[in-house]
């Protein structure tokens, strides 16, 4: 299997040979498979390693006492589960699958050796952090400001090139195993106004969803319609 953070990071950073056996080193040890709508790591829970996904979808999220769920993050093959763990005593968030993912754990003496004399290496993960808390502010900013349909739209926009940065979708056609109800818990509203949202984007031309791919009908007015400006995912 291709490592598809090393496939990410090689498209934005000049990566000499060995800077990608590095790389791709992190993806091959200790690698596992979760089940879909399993924890990878569990709220509450003290992780000494981050996860890489290798394949499969997953998300931050946190879980509320009365059931209902959060998700604050989608984790697509080549993200660090949590770049950020490495620094922090407690998950005050949870990490699971929303489908069937294998994922590599890596260790922070891995991640020290990795970067030792390698400063291409180093720049990779740093991107990795940009882009983790620029994509979170960009979540904040539309569950605060953006409207229902501007969310919905916002959200496929940056899937496509997410997901076109690791080679994983086809043109405009990419791959939406995630049901209603997780987009409703990724974008603070129901999973009936999610259908209501959907149809618009459908009736209106912008996209089609059909056996869980998604077919982006016309990028530029799906842009519009959610407010997108691609520069805060770091792809330069």
């Amino acid at each position: 299997m291709e490592n598809p953070f090393v496939r990410k990071m090689e498209r934005h950073v000049r990566l000499a040979p060995e800077d990608r056996a590095v790389l791709d080193g992190l993806g091959r040890l200790h690698v596992r498979h979760v089940a879909a709508r399993q924890d990878i790591e569990g709220q509450q829970s003290d992780p000494y390693h981050t996860h890489l996904i290798l394949d499969g979808w997953a998300c931050r999220y946190k879980q509320f006492p009365d059931g209902r769920r959060a998700i604050v993050a989608l984790l697509l093959p080549g993200d660090l589960c949590d770049p950020f763990v490495f620094r922090r005593a407690r998950m005050d968030h949870a990490i699971g699958a929303l489908t069937p993912v294998t994922v590599a754990r890596i260790a922070p003496d891995q991640i020290g050796e990795a970067v030792r004399g390698r400063p291409a290496v180093e720049e990779c993960l740093w991107r990795e952090l940009l882009a983790a808390t620029a994509i979170h502010r960009e979540w904040i900013a539309s569950v605060g400001r953006r409207s229902a349909i501007e969310r919905l739209a916002h959200l496929f926009c940056e899937l496509h090139l997410r997901l076109t940065r690791v080679g994983l979708a086809d043109g405009m056609t990419l791959p939406m195993p995630v049901t209603q109800p997780d987009l409703a818990d990724a974008l603070g509203q129901t999973s009936v106004h999610i259908n209501r949202t959907l149809k618009e984007l459908r009736t209106g031309g912008l996209v089609a969803l059909r056996s869980r791919r998604l077919t982006i009908r016309d990028l530029d007015g799906l842009r519009e319609r959610g407010l997108f400006d691609p520069a805060y995912l770091q792809l330069s």
